[in-house]
């Protein structure tokens, strides 16, 4: 790709020189195109030193990428800086990329805000969406979306797609530009038409949540469909999801782990994660524990807290792996630390177990708290528990009939008869307290009860 765009350069501009006799930067083009890269790099560099900025900007190209020369990030920005000063907007553009990457050079923003300008303001539409991601990000220079939305669509209306991405997400964030679903729609909608993978992932996006159109999983999936086909593994995950729920298509197992499956070979710790769900559960494919915790174990080590607490239930029971508590422990650890509270509420069985780790029913107690306070039915019902029989935390009737309620409440079957059972112990008095206090709990989404 790099060589035919090299190519397609040096045409027009042949052809712009074009005069009677051949020059050295002619007969440099000439041996470009018959394949002799040498003999151009040599032919370029001799016209490159009589002050040729076309030929500097081409042997610039050369150096960056290893093409008839060894690749030396110095030297290219030697020849692409000469070629810039004489007012190349490609050469400006990709002196700024130079800076902007610290390839050959120190890293300086500045610097690359400086030449991003210069071609941009020659009409060099890939200097102006980069110009206007320094904007947005406020590297090298004062952040202003008002600017960046300006620069992006510069950039957009010459056709660039990654500008017309960016110009859609300021829509979308409201950036610079009162926000717009629909505007966002439109310029995600003319860079997906393009064949843009990333734009018909976003567009996907809009038509599943229905913002800028109304909601229409078969829209959605059309998109993602042809987005994942290009390997986009943010679509293959949302493709297999679909697959596996059956929104926009008939449930299909094996299409869900088709796609997760790819998805999960490119690193997507999420479909890493729900491939191993689907062989554990025998959805679409063989139920094999072994392959569930080979997935789960990649997805965990990418830090997916849902895996984690998956493996660590793997190794508690035993499943696909030899049981191992310790084991256990650790990954209940990590998964909770993140703040998944199912994972918490494992974590808490372990410590009031002493499994795996020395048995701690203050420690049970925090867990199980964390867990309770963000929903999780069975760590109020064990809460309850804790502060029914008095461990790890002052015996309180009150507190277990409340936290009782609140799992009863939930629909945790045997909840409701625990609550009664503690009912028969308490004074009215305190029933009217622990039934306010649930209501209150409640009212606070369960933080701080």
């Amino acid at each position: 790709m790099m060589i035919r765009s090299l190519a397609t350069l040096l045409l027009g501009i042949a052809i712009f020189l074009g005069s009677g006799c051949a020059t050295d930067f002619d007969r440099g083009f000439e041996a470009y195109q018959s394949g002799d890269y040498e003999k151009a790099a040599s032919l370029f560099l001799l016209s490159a030193e009589q002050g040729n900025p076309i030929a500097q900007n081409n042997l610039a190209f050369m150096y960056r990428n290893g093409v008839g020369v060894a690749q030396d990030y110095e030297q290219a920005v030697k020849w692409y800086r000469l070629s810039a000063e004489q007012g190349i907007a490609r050469a400006q553009y990709k002196l700024a990329l130079m800076y902007d990457r610290g390839e050959g050079i120190t890293q300086d923003d500045r610097e690359a805000v400086k030449w991003y300008r210069l071609s941009a303001e020659q009409g060099n539409p890939d200097a102006q969406n980069n110009l206007a991601s320094m904007y947005r990000k406020g590297n090298g220079i004062i952040q202003d979306y008002e600017k960046a939305v300006r620069w992006y669509r510069s950039s957009a209306e010459q056709g660039n797609a990654e500008a017309a991405s960016n110009l859609a997400l300021m829509y979308y964030k409201g950036e610079g530009v009162a926000q717009d679903y629909k505007e966002a729609v439109k310029w995600y909608r003319s860079n997906a038409e393009l064949g843009n993978s990333d734009a018909q992932y976003d567009l996907a996006f809009m038509y599943y949540n229905g913002k800028g159109v109304a909601r229409d999983y078969k829209e959605a999936m059309k998109w993602y469909r042809l987005s994942a086909a290009q390997g986009n593994p943010d679509a293959q995950f949302n493709l297999a999801v679909m697959y596996q729920s059956g929104q926009g298509v008939t449930q299909d197992y094996k299409e869900a782990v088709k796609w997760y499956r790819l998805s999960a070979e490119q690193g997507d710790a999420h479909a890493q994660n729900n491939l191993g769900f689907m062989y554990r559960k025998g959805d679409g494919v063989t139920q094999d524990d072994k392959e569930a915790l080979k997935w789960y174990r990649l997805s965990a080590e990418h830090g997916n807290a849902d895996a984690q607490n998956n493996l660590a239930v793997m190794y508690r029971k035993g499943e696909g792996v030899t049981q191992d508590y310790q084991e256990a422990v650790k990954w209940y650890q990590l998964s909770a630390e993140q703040g998944n509270p199912e994972a918490a509420s494992n974590l808490a069985l372990m410590y009031s177990k002493g499994r795996g780790v020395g048995k701690d029913d203050k420690e049970a107690v925090a867990w199980l708290r964390l867990s309770a306070e963000q929903g999780v039915v069975l760590a109020q019902n064990n809460l309850a528990v804790m502060y029914y029989n008095g461990e790890g935390i002052t015996q309180d009737d009150i507190y277990a009939y409340m936290w009782w309620n609140i799992a009863a409440a939930n629909g945790l079957s045997g909840a409701q008869e625990n609550r009664d059972i503690v009912a028969t112990r308490m004074t009215s008095a305190q029933l009217a307290e622990a039934q306010k206090l649930a209501r209150e709990c409640v009212e606070k989404d369960y933080k701080g009860c």
